[in-house]
């Protein structure tokens, strides 16, 4: 028989146990404590008189999908893969009852267990996998680590985020979060690298300018898995990121051309390529925002392919991979025009993708990851 709890008011988030083992600089039970409260919880001592409460255990490592859906569930109980009960969404007055049978790692009756499976897909991060939900101990906190890292990042991006800089960004993430250092000072520290390779490449100094320039990705990578995996994103740290994510690179691109040709833009095949890259940057993310408000996810996420056409599509580390090589080989000016030429290409795919979405019956497009 399935509990009911009054609805209303959120429920109460109590921790149970010391959970003393630390993981990205932090204790599981403070890792447990920020989870609750980024789940709108409020993190209680004692049960609460009234309405409900999440118990969790202090020494398990969970995934903010798990709390949060949790915290919708009133009745359910998650449990772990080896069968063992790890929280519960219970009355209040259920609570001590229910916190003693979590304790011994028994399931507190009455209460419908809460899938994993069903949680498997992530339309945050574009990707499929299962949810993190692990007790920490000393002699695996560094397989956690590198687990909660790897749930913190997007199946969907390009090639360079997804295959070259995973495992120095876990590094350094977690050097950064040792260190108490917020993502916000990672993400500040990137915004000057921005300015210093839009001055290099507009004097010229292409190889100083894409050392700042391919830091600057790498950090770009650090912030955003920093902010994850110790529970500290900001709304405003969000916007700081996305933001400048979202206007340097036609301004890099711009410098390029500058740093190559001059200040003055002439209708020849640079001056053509430089208003390719700077229009259809511009196109493409009109296009992807189309794509999103018609269907309600991200047109990377649709199928295979396009999933696939994202780790080259002529995004920033994508034309940095065809601006470097060009820069080594002496040509700069050439390689800006390849980008012009892939720029071109890709508005081209991504406007195929739309007409093939369009022209789609409406309950057929859904995400392949979602399936």
């Amino acid at each position: 028989m399935q509990t009911t709890v009054e609805t209303g008011a959120a429920p109460a988030g109590m921790i149970l146990g010391a959970g003393d083992v630390r993981i990205w600089g932090m204790t599981a039970r403070e890792r447990l404590r920020r989870t609750f409260v980024r789940a709108g919880l409020a993190v209680a001592e004692a049960p609460p008189t009234s309405g409900s409460v999440i118990l969790a255990l202090g020494g398990w490592v969970y995934d903010e999908a798990l709390i949060a859906t949790l915290a919708k569930r009133p009745g359910a109980v998650l449990v772990a893969d080896d069968g063992r009960a790890v929280a519960a969404h219970v009355p209040a007055g259920r609570a001590s009852e229910a916190a003693a049978a979590l304790e011994r790692g028994e399931e507190p009756g009455g209460l419908v267990r809460l899938s994993l499976a069903e949680l498997a897909y992530n339309e945050a991060l574009r990707k499929r996998e299962a949810p993190v939900l692990v007790r920490l101990t000393p002699q695996n906190v560094r397989a956690v680590e590198a687990r909660t890292f790897a749930g913190s990042y997007k199946g969907v991006t390009d090639l360079v985020t997804k295959y070259w800089w995973p495992i120095p960004a876990r590094i350094v993430t977690r050097w950064c979060a040792v260190a108490g250092l917020r993502p916000n000072h990672v993400t500040f520290l990137g915004f000057l690298l921005v300015l210093a390779a839009f001055w290099l490449f507009w004097q010229g100094q292409f190889g100083w300018g894409l050392a700042c320039a391919w830091v600057m990705t790498f950090l770009d990578t650090v912030d955003g898995k920093l902010a994850r995996v110790t529970l500290t994103s900001s709304a405003i740290g969000n916007v700081f990121d996305h933001g400048i994510d979202l206007i340097h690179p036609p301004f890099w691109w711009w410098a390029w051309y500058v740093g190559c040709f001059g200040t003055a833009i002439v209708a020849d095949a640079p001056g053509i390529a430089l208003a390719v890259i700077l229009a259809g940057y511009v196109l493409q993310r009109v296009e992807e925002g189309i794509f999103l408000r018609a269907f309600g996810f991200h047109i990377h996420s649709w199928r295979p392919f396009d999933s696939f056409f994202r780790l080259i599509t002529a995004r920033r580390n994508p034309n940095l991979l065809i601006l470097t090589p060009a820069w080594l080989l002496g040509r700069p000016g050439e390689g800006l025009i390849l980008v012009g030429v892939w720029t071109g290409v890709c508005l081209i795919v991504h406007a195929a993708q739309l007409v093939q979405a369009f022209a789609t019956p409406r309950e057929r497009v859904v995400s392949w990851l979602s399936r």
